[in-house]
């Protein structure tokens, strides 16, 4: 980056992975095979990129910051099968995306990085796997378990179709520069299909104000008391059940029992 000119941009999220070993751990916590079609968001200075090019059959790098371009063209050469789309992740079409992505390995910024991996659940159904690196507490958030504090609407999301299988907490000396906060490589695999928009909806909804019971706070929203209170009833919990106690699939339960979002009058 220096031979180039380049400064990481922190506003962006670049804090760059400069641990090969980390690297090579990725790759293999994720399983990329020579068939594997991957998808990178934040190739930054090409790290990552350069040894998902080595292993997997394609890679779709996806990097917003137009300025690494030239770094990115001399560190990848002529790798084969590697394309790079520049643009915001969260913007790009990433479902019409040729071949479709089965695996997502990435250092994510941290900025993108929940709603980038609840949305890739959906938006990407031929993943198989992901393996990201993330704030801590983020992937705190994503795996907590009903009952924690950290348990919120991105763990019953991802948890839906994702099991984890792999985490490790990772320095801040790994990163260049170095972050202000600690880091987790995590690896998941799926389990089963993305989250329906009305289940989504529905799940956002109760966690919108995790303090008041889900009666109250879908009934808030449009939703029959009485019928919340049923499906409540029905999963086993009671009618004061916050957000909070319900595992993921009976919030998906719930969602299918209300048809949210057109809840039952």
């Amino acid at each position: 980056m220096e031979a180039h000119g380049l400064r990481p941009d922190t506003d962006l999220g670049q804090h760059f992975l400069i641990d090969e070993n980390l690297v090579d751990l990725s790759l293999r916590e994720a399983g990329v095979g020579p068939r594997d079609v991957v998808l990178e968001v934040g190739a930054g200075a090409g790290v990552l990129t350069a040894a998902l090019a080595r292993a997997a059959g394609t890679v779709h790098a996806v990097e917003l910051d137009r300025r690494l371009e030239p770094l990115l063209a001399e560190v990848l050469g002529d790798a084969p099968g590697v394309h790079v789309h520049w643009g915001d992740a969260m913007r790009l079409p990433l479902e019409d995306l040729d071949p479709a992505p089965t695996l997502l390995v990435a250092n994510l910024p941290y900025n993108i990085a929940t709603p980038l991996m609840a949305e890739s659940t959906w938006r990407l159904p031929a993943l198989r796997g992901w393996c990201v690196m993330v704030q801590r507490e983020v992937a705190d958030r994503w795996t907590a378990a009903p009952g924690d504090p950290l348990y919120g609407a991105p763990s019953v999301l991802i948890q839906l179709a994702c099991e984890p299988t792999f985490r490790r907490n990772v320095g801040r000396e790994v990163f260049a520069p170095r972050p202000r906060v600690d880091s987790a490589l995590v690896a998941f695999r799926r389990r089963g299909p993305g989250a329906p928009a009305g289940v989504r909806a529905c799940v956002r909804t109760a966690f919108a104000q995790r303090r008041k019971t889900i009666v109250n706070t879908l009934g808030a929203a449009g939703g029959d008391r009485a019928a919340v209170a049923a499906a409540l009833t029905a999963l086993g919990h009671p009618v004061t059940a916050r957000p909070e106690h319900l595992s993921p699939t009976d919030h998906l339960a719930l969602a299918r029992a209300l048809e949210w979002p057109h809840p039952a009058s």
